[in-house]
């Protein structure tokens, strides 16, 4: 069974909206803050004043790579438009691959001692809407949210 769009693709498009938002908040953050991607089990060792520069395919410790969020804004203008069963696939496999990432980072505000009260809403607004992303976009969901 597939994606249906109906009623589920207006709600995958403003969840997948409101994550690009959070994203793109992350990597101002990010930027600002100069924190760049440090996932567990990898040494990236990403020099702080490249960050803008390593943003672009490595992400951030706030966002993932501006080339995911383009591909989402894609994904996402295609989903809003029409249902285009091509930019759900998209946006499911986006979101679960972006739970993964902001699971693995090892500064992540959701852990002990890196809580802080900017970074940390910021970071579950974006790790909620990859969840919400990867759960409203999978095969038949449409149906159940239009239910």
């Amino acid at each position: 069974m597939g994606y249906d769009g109906s009623m589920g693709s207006g709600a995958l498009a403003a969840v997948s909206t409101s994550q690009l938002l959070s994203g793109l908040a992350g990597l101002a953050l990010a930027a600002r803050r100069r924190t760049p991607s440090d996932p567990v089990g990898v040494h990236l060792h990403v020099p702080r004043d490249h960050i803008v520069r390593s943003s672009v395919v490595l992400g951030t410790g706030q966002s993932a790579p501006m080339v995911m969020m383009a591909l989402q804004a894609w994904a996402t203008l295609r989903v809003a438009r029409a249902d285009d069963p091509r930019a759900v696939r998209v946006l499911r496999s986006l979101g679960a691959v972006m739970v993964g990432g902001y699971l693995v980072e090892r500064a992540s505000p959701l852990w002990p001692g890196h809580r802080d009260a900017v970074a940390t809403p910021v970071f579950v607004a974006g790790l909620a809407g990859a969840v919400a992303m990867a759960v409203l976009a999978r095969p038949g969901a449409a149906s159940r949210v239009a239910a």
